[in-house]
């Protein structure tokens, strides 16, 4: 083997986008995922113009691969219907040279998988843990044998095992207070042309409409941690069932699902910023590197962000000088490109969530009025720093 080798724990769309990054620079890469098989169903991820351009930048034209309607507009409503804010997403085009897509997270897995040539996915492939203590890293797998490798690209999750590992004196996790259903539905008769998220006292209920035809649908409820629900169909139905059109049609659609198509999860975000973003010859990203709420819709969008400035900034792949110090000089550098920013959107999502769990009806009135006194303008100059901030750094 001539060229360097880096190993990737994680298969999702982080990790991936990193090995193929990585793999056009040149790199010999693997990536580990301990489940058995690629995802095949799975709920929808928004790539709002950042995302887009830093997939674009490694090659993946999204548009192309899986496909590019857009739906008319985006906003945020009442659970009466009324509209708080709505902008068109050709303004968004307009002012960001492009317009979000959203698309079902299997799809861009696959895609970004294709990239890769097939010896490089292990799947059924856990890894264990990571030795760096001499300076090329061996990782361990649990069925063996340990992957000798220049880089260690730890894209292992929100809660990170190797995360835990390297940064022992972490605070962890942070419990944001709400739980979060998500589910992937047919409903072509619905036409639903807006891609809205409805804000209630403590509740919220997003539609998305995706590239395929489908709907991505997401509901969040203030609640403890650890709430365990009998079902999530109905769960959903008591919550939202009143609320305005279409969630009521969208819920029977709802019904006709598989109880295990709906996905549960209690939210959380990291507490605090890791100290850096890469110890010895690891590199953090995504939720591994700083989980953060999904109010933004920035999550798999700051990954993306992650993997392709991380590739950018390293060698190419092949190989250097015995102690290799391009390595160490690159995963310095995407410490110092990527450990504010991202904590930045980490900590300006969290703010953004404490608006939607709201409960005191007279707050959630101020709260929705204020929402509808800011011009649609003022509030789509707010997104430039997340949509417009995507740049590849002097390497």
């Amino acid at each position: 083997m001539t060229n360097r080798h880096a190993v990737v724990v994680g298969a999702g769309i982080g990790g991936l986008t990193a090995a193929v990054a990585l793999h056009r620079r040149g790199w010999h890469v693997t990536v580990c995922e301990r489940a058995p098989e690629p995802p095949v169903t799975g709920a929808g991820i928004g790539l709002a113009p950042n995302a887009l351009r830093a997939l674009a930048a490694v090659g993946i034209d999204v548009a192309r691969a899986i496909g590019g309607s857009v739906p008319e507009a985006m906003g945020v409503r009442r659970p009466d219907g009324r509209w708080l804010t709505r902008t068109g997403t050709a303004d968004m085009a307009a002012r960001y040279g492009m317009a979000p897509l959203a698309v079902p997270r299997p799809a861009l897995t696959a895609t970004l998988a294709a990239a890769l040539p097939a010896p490089a996915l292990r799947y059924g492939t856990e890894v264990t843990g990571v030795d760096d203590a001499e300076g090329r890293p061996a990782v361990r797998t649990a069925a063996g044998p340990d992957l000798p490798a220049d880089l260690v690209v730890a894209a292992d999750g929100i809660r990170s095992p190797l995360r835990r590992a390297h940064f022992p004196a972490h605070p962890g996790l942070n419990y944001i207070g709400e739980t979060a259903w998500r589910t992937l539905v047919d409903a072509p008769d619905l036409r639903i042309p807006a891609m809205s998220e409805t804000w209630g006292r403590g509740r919220r209920f997003g539609v998305t409409p995706l590239v395929d035809g489908r709907y991505y649908l997401y509901a969040t409820a203030v609640v403890p941690p650890g709430t365990r629900f009998a079902d999530p169909r109905a769960e959903l139905r008591q919550r939202f069932g009143s609320w305005h059109d279409p969630v009521p049609a969208l819920l029977d659609r709802v019904a006709r699902l598989d109880p295990a198509d709906v996905l549960r999860n209690d939210l959380y975000d990291l507490a605090a910023p890791l100290p850096s973003l890469h110890h010895g010859r690891i590199a953090w990203l995504g939720d591994a590197a700083h989980a953060m709420a999904p109010n933004l819709g920035q999550g798999g969008c700051q990954a993306i962000e992650d993997a392709v400035v991380l590739a950018h900034l390293l060698p190419a792949g092949e190989r250097g000088d015995g102690r290799d110090t391009a390595v160490a000089a690159g995963l310095a550098a995407y410490t110092a490109a990527r450990r504010d920013r991202t904590d930045t959107v980490r900590r300006r999502a969290r703010r953004v969530g404490r608006l939607g769990v709201l409960r005191n009806p007279v707050v959630v009135a101020v709260r929705d009025l204020a929402v509808r006194a800011t011009p649609a303008r003022l509030a789509l100059r707010g997104m430039d720093d997340l949509f417009d901030g995507f740049r590849l750094p002097v390497a």
